[in-house]
């Protein structure tokens, strides 16, 4: 496969099932693993990082899960090409912008990936569409499975897989939900939600974890530590935790269909409106008018605009896919009016579908 290919396709989790009308737009388990006779990344040589590609890819191959998957080097590709697999999140910045041998090993649909030498050996990813978090933990366990059947890794009858940082030690487990709670935000609750989050141990971040900002009103809910914790108490703990923050921006929306539908509406139809006939759109603008649009989805305010359409969306008009698509490199001035032609083009055909 190759990056020209993939970008013409929407990963599964994109689909919009299971998605609680339009707010929770996926699940992701994530295990992290370091191979017992190599040193950690901070000391780890380069030949000794191109060794553990080839002990992964090699036990990729005898996978049920990962034996027809497609393996990316990181030192092949240039700057745009990796950043293409970050907004695809098949990779981590980190691993985009690193240095040495490193690389993603993902399966056809996405669904599955293995990150090799990001901040531990082996970062296992998986991703479902909406609320099956617990479709995404048991294909991540298989895999886990399949590869530690041929592959040693640092692992201590105390403390459980030892990892680069202490918080990832234990189970290795991150479990996290990508959601929409643009009503928590505009009624001014999303403060409180946050506390209460990290209260519990949770830790919220933007669409593309760690460093990023929640555009879009799109919030990265994950737990924060694994040691001392069972994989299935992580899970059912994101679990009731996703249930009620759907529980939470569904009373919001309650509250501004009463309060504020006057004003709901018209910023919907406005960003409606913009999205549809716009010649010029920023990266942020185009976000956060997205945002109004689904959830005019969501409150039935906007009808035959399917959420598999707006995450796709969402993807396909990120900087690097639309330098990809356009097959050169563009100025911003450049991406910002390809980006609304692509919106105008992709909305007028959903519309008069």
């Amino acid at each position: 496969m190759k990056l020209d290919s993939l970008i013409r396709t929407a990963p599964s989790w994109m689909s919009g099932a299971d998605d609680a009308d339009g707010i929770v737009l996926s699940c992701r388990a994530r295990l992290a693993r370091n191979l017992a006779n190599y040193p950690f990344a901070t000391r780890i040589t380069r030949p000794q990082q191109q060794q553990v590609i080839d002990e992964v890819l090699a036990a990729a191959k005898s996978s049920r899960s990962m034996s027809t998957a497609t393996y990316f080097g990181m030192s092949v590709l240039d700057g745009d090409e990796r950043r293409v697999l970050v907004e695809r999140h098949l990779i981590s910045p980190t691993l985009a912008d690193e240095k040495g041998e490193r690389g993603v090993l993902f399966n056809q649909d996405e669904s599955l990936s293995v990150m090799i030498n990001e901040e531990d050996h082996l970062r296992l990813q998986a991703i479902s569409p909406g609320t099956r978090g617990r479709e995404a933990f048991t294909a991540i366990c298989a895999l886990d499975d399949e590869l530690l059947a041929a592959i040693d890794c640092a692992h201590d009858s105390r403390l459980g897989f030892l990892t680069a940082c202490p918080t990832n030690t234990g189970t290795g487990l991150r479990l996290s939900v990508l959601i929409h709670l643009p009503a928590l935000v505009l009624t001014e609750d999303m403060e409180r939600v946050l506390q209460g989050l990290g209260q519990l141990s949770f830790t919220v971040r933007g669409m593309y974890g760690e460093g990023s900002n929640a555009a879009g009103n799109l919030f990265q809910i994950s737990n924060q530590a694994t040691l001392g914790a069972s994989e299935e108490s992580i899970l059912e703990e994101l679990i009731r935790i996703t249930e009620q923050l759907v529980g939470f921006e569904r009373e919001a929306q309650d509250s501004l269909r009463q309060e504020a539908r006057g004003q709901v509406e018209d910023k919907v139809w406005r960003a409606f409106g913009l999205l549809s006939q716009a010649r010029i759109l920023t990266s942020q603008e185009f976000m956060n008018l997205l945002s109004a649009v689904r959830l005019g989805c969501t409150l039935g305010l906007v009808t035959g605009v399917p959420s598999s359409f707006l995450n796709h969306l969402m993807i396909a008009t990120q900087p690097s896919h639309l330098r990809a698509d356009a097959g050169r490199g563009l100025t911003p001035a450049e991406r910002d009016l390809r980006r609304a032609e692509i919106v105008r083009n992709k909305l007028s055909e959903v519309t008069n579908s």
